[in-house]
């Protein structure tokens, strides 16, 4: 499939450290786990390299329809290290079936054919977040869906934000209202933990993608991309003229320019928009040992975001990213944890660690975003 949904910056929250829910996406602040934080032991939340703390970069709720998976309860987090030298990141799926069974009342083996959807009112809304109809024989037909209706249900699934707006540069507010039924009740906060500044989320397709193919095309002749760069230099946002580009990382400049306030790009087994080279082969799931595919991917117009509200400690880290793109593979399969012990302390929630893969401004080049300047 080659349908992307992007991600904008919307409502600030009221403070950092606002409680919401797990199905609430958003950047910094603190994790809405599904689950009491203490079952998830603190070896997910400190950094494999050099066993600092994690803040929270991104929460998304990420719901997966297909012919034979469906779930509703799935949410990613990705981390990074709170260290400037060390630069680490980690990615956290967490999911759960629809119909979760104790584990002594049966096999606590999930089949993703037995999955199905929830029908409690306050879910309807998402039903249609991820789903593949099938259209055709072809195999890449059968797994479209409407666009319209995903970036309608991402931008409800961003209803949870708050009402209130700082003072920001081209944010997308007007769908981001928080609803007083959904507010979650209150839990203890420490206020001491450094977090990001946060915000919510809304959405809208990428246009780029409907275009013909001769207005899309990304094979630009020298001519063309003469004419290209004066363009670019029409956006809103400045770059840093790009000396010696190769076509990846026009490619990957032309779409964020069609579209400078994607901070994230989400399209569950589609291509990863590249900003340099390829993409170092993700290992397979260390679960069950499928392979793993691409999700979704962070861009350099949210550490732009992020600095608005940043202060002190926040603002010396996100001074220190240098990375152009985040991108998150996970597993193809969107497996369940076999654990009975596990999934009971979670009351059923499978948590498993996922691949982020960073791609890096070139050191021998101008190829600088004018984020990171």
């Amino acid at each position: 499939m080659g349908e992307v949904v992007l991600g904008l910056p919307g409502n600030w929250a009221d403070d950092n450290f606002e409680i919401s829910d797990h199905y609430t996406t958003k950047f910094g602040g603190l994790p809405d786990w599904p689950f009491p934080e203490s079952s998830l032991g603190p070896e997910l939340r400190q950094c494999k390299s050099c066993r600092s703390n994690l803040w929270l970069i991104a929460q998304v709720y990420a719901p997966v329809t297909t012919a034979a998976l469906k779930i509703e309860e799935r949410v990613i987090y990705v981390f990074g290290c709170t260290n400037a030298n060390c630069g680490s990141w980690r990615a956290i799926r967490v999911q759960k079936p629809d119909k979760f069974e104790e584990p002594n009342s049966g096999d606590s083996e999930v089949s993703h054919s037995t999955l199905s959807v929830a029908t409690t009112s306050d879910s309807k809304w998402w039903d249609d977040l991820y789903s593949f109809a099938p259209e055709s024989d072809d195999t890449e037909e059968t797994e479209d869906m409407s666009m319209q209706d995903l970036a309608r249900a991402f931008s409800e699934a961003a209803n949870l934000a708050s009402g209130s707006v700082k003072e920001g540069t081209g944010r997308h507010v007007e769908t981001c209202q928080k609803p007083v039924s959904l507010v979650p009740k209150a839990r203890e906060v420490d206020r001491s933990t450094l977090v990001l500044p946060c915000f919510y989320i809304c959405y809208q397709e990428d246009k780029t993608l409907s275009l013909p193919v001769d207005k899309a095309r990304v094979n630009i002749d020298d001519d063309d991309a003469d004419r290209q760069e004066e363009l670019w230099k029409e956006e809103s946002y400045e770059y840093d003229k790009a000396l010696n580009a190769d076509r990846t990382y026009l490619k990957f400049k032309k779409k964020l320019d069609a579209c400078p306030q994607q901070c994230i790009r989400y399209s569950f087994g589609g291509k990863p928009l590249l900003a340099a080279g390829s993409v170092v082969d993700s290992r397979p799931c260390d679960h069950c040992g499928e392979s793993r595919q691409y999700e979704m991917q962070l861009m350099p117009p949210l550490v732009h975001f992020l600095q608005e509200g940043a202060i002190g400690a926040q603002r010396e880290l996100l001074d220190s990213w240098s990375w152009m793109t985040l991108m998150v593979f996970t597993c193809s399969k969107c497996c369940f944890q076999k654990s009975d012990q596990e999934i009971s302390n979670r009351n059923g929630w499978t948590v498993v660690e996922e691949t982020v893969i960073p791609q890096f401004e070139q050191p021998l080049t101008t190829l600088q975003l004018g984020y990171f300047s």
